[in-house]
């Protein structure tokens, strides 16, 4: 099934929190309960609150597999406050995130093809992304599948993270 891209609005929040909530549960189903918590976007209101400002200050993609919301990514001219801004202009994702029923069927991926495809019409060639590096690093292996490679590392609290970056 193809998957289609689009831009996001205020409507899509309830859309784009679903997607984030269904990712934690699919995370958590594995284990993996570091990367996002255990508890759903849309019951913590500080998360609800970055959604809605990535409406309103970046620019929100919802991927769609027959018109149902598959996937969401946000694109930014800047990281988030745990990330140093880059030497040069940049995009940067933030909060990729696929539905739990679509996992392994491209969304991800169609998503990271997006972003490439923005920063090349913004006339940037920096793309970055952050991640969690916890869980034996699979999540940094995802990216690096996708043509990232890891830059620096961070922390915020006792959350591992890594910056990874590709050229566009």
């Amino acid at each position: 099934m193809p998957i289609t891209i689009r831009k996001a609005d205020a409507d899509d929040i309830p859309a784009m929190l679903a997607i984030l909530d269904s990712a934690v549960v699919w995370l958590n189903a594995r284990g993996i309960t570091a990367q996002w918590g255990t508890e759903p976007y849309s019951t913590r209101p500080k998360a609800v609150e970055v959604v809605g400002a990535y409406v309103t200050e970046c620019s929100p993609w919802i991927a769609e597999i027959d018109g149902v919301p598959a996937g969401t990514m946000t694109l930014a001219p800047v990281p988030g406050a745990h990330v140093p801004p880059a030497d040069e202009p940049e995009v940067f994702v933030r909060s990729l995130a696929t539905e739990g029923r679509h996992h392994g069927r491209g969304v991800g991926s169609a998503l990271l093809a997006h972003a490439v495809e923005e920063a090349r019409r913004q006339g940037v060639s920096l793309l970055r992304v952050d991640c969690f590096a916890g869980s034996e690093g699979r999540l940094v292996r995802y990216y690096e599948r996708q043509g990232f490679t890891p830059t620096e590392t961070f922390t915020v609290g006792d959350w591992p993270g890594q910056v990874l970056a590709r050229r566009v």
